[in-house]
């Protein structure tokens, strides 16, 4: 698979920066917000938003059991923010009636860095990222509190978990989207030409 063909799960969020980033680390990106669009691509993107919107819109548009079943089966996705939120197997503090897709052995923090007022910027060190650290935009970003012996922790700051993979799955707490170094995207690339 040399031009992989990715979704971004187009239901809220920084879906648009989302597409550029992965045109700039040489795929081919579409929005996906229906069951059709998302069984013709490769892999997938969930965005940063707001998880429990994401995981209520995802469910009214018929996609909380096609994607399931996907990442069950092994599609590379990467989620950021609010995808990190959306790939973990457990919620710490979930809101009422708030689902997960699961994918990822690991029990996340919503909100964990704070409100919208106390967001922030921060060099990251990312493992298997070269050239130095990745900007990393933390906006009401959740944390990791722990792992399962599954997931590989890829990244932390300040002490908790901001990145991690587990097979064909990617998360990381910030938006790497909205800073121009497409290095994380380019990364996921390579994963998603790896599973193919």
């Amino acid at each position: 698979m040399t031009t992989p063909l990715i979704g971004v799960l187009a239901l809220q969020g920084d879906v648009r920066e989302h597409l550029i980033a992965l045109a700039a680390a040489d795929a081919v990106a579409r929005p996906v917000r229906r069951p059709e669009e998302l069984a013709e691509v490769d892999a997938l993107v969930i965005p940063g938003g707001e998880s429990t919107t994401i995981s209520k819109l995802a469910a009214l548009f018929g996609l909380m059991e096609p994607l399931r079943e996907r990442i069950g089966a092994g599609m590379p996705v990467y989620g950021t923010c609010a995808g990190l939120i959306m790939l973990a197997d457990k919620i710490l503090d979930p809101r009422s009636g708030q689902e997960t897709l699961g994918g990822i052995d690991m029990i996340v923090r919503r909100n964990a860095f704070g409100r919208q007022n106390e967001s922030f910027e921060a060099a990251v060190e990312v493992a298997g990222i070269e050239d130095g650290p990745v900007e990393g935009v933390f906006i009401r970003a959740p944390w990791v509190e722990s792992v399962g012996a599954r997931a590989e922790v890829i990244a932390e700051h300040d002490g908790h978990i901001v990145g991690v993979r587990q097979g064909n799955a990617l998360a990381t707490s910030f938006h790497p989207e909205l800073t121009g170094d497409h290095r994380l995207h380019a990364l996921f690339v390579d994963m998603v030409r790896a599973a193919g």
